[in-house]
């Protein structure tokens, strides 16, 4: 585990830990070793943080590509924090460069690490879980790693889209039996029937209703 992500759970882990006592269920799903990805619900940026939090492993996360390239000495700082977070540099571009990300996260699953994914692509905007997009399954299938489904709720309340503080609001973080990859996709639409199931597994540990059409991203929701 890096030494930063480390200290970060240490401090910010142990304090969301104890400020919101989240209630963890199937933690014995997750792998001791081994690689696989952590699929989940997207309600709010505290899901990432509460999903380090509960897992005694390290957990890889993208960070947007700014945060590698910054200059001065926040640049330097920002640089500093994600590398030391183990985090995965991601293009915000979309098309190839997404694909590049991806890529990135191949070494390290292969090498056994956690990567955290959310099929959703983006936060939901209202609530729902929405149709998963099927880069999640074609990680897994490259890189030879199960699928972890994950379910998050009550994060949407303690940090609701641009809010600043936090607020208390129980949380929630369920982790469901691992969906297999390696060896059941065979032709193109076997991707779509796996990033199904990985959605419906998903579903079942939140109780979201599903929308079976993808989530507008923040721009276009704002337009």
């Amino acid at each position: 585990m890096p030494l930063l992500y480390d200290l970060a759970k240490l401090t910010v882990g142990r304090a969301l830990r104890l400020g919101w006592r989240p209630r963890v269920e199937g933690l014995e799903h997750l792998p001791r070793h081994g690689g696989a990805i952590l699929a989940g619900n997207h309600l709010s940026v505290a899901d990432e943080l509460f999903l380090a939090a509960v897992t005694p492993r390290h957990v890889a996360f993208w960070a947007k590509a700014e945060y590698f390239s910054g200059r001065g000495p926040r640049g330097w700082l920002s640089r500093q924090v994600v590398n030391g977070m183990g985090a995965i540099r991601v293009e915000r571009a979309g098309g190839r460069a997404v694909l590049a990300a991806f890529d990135a996260a191949i070494p390290v699953l292969r090498a056994g690490g956690l990567v955290a994914v959310y099929p959703e692509g983006t936060r939901s905007p209202d609530g729902r879980l929405h149709r998963g997009r099927t880069g999640v399954v074609r990680l897994a299938r490259d890189a030879g790693v199960p699928i972890i489904p994950v379910g998050v709720l009550g994060t949407a309340e303690v940090l609701p889209i641009d809010a600043r503080l936090p607020r208390r609001h129980p949380v929630t973080l369920r982790f469901g039996p691992p969906v297999p990859v390696v060896g059941r996709i065979h032709e193109p639409r076997d991707v779509r029937v796996l990033t199904d199931e990985v959605m419906t597994a998903i579903q079942a540990l939140t109780g979201q209703e599903y929308v079976p059409r993808y989530a507008p991203k923040r721009e276009t929701r704002a337009a």
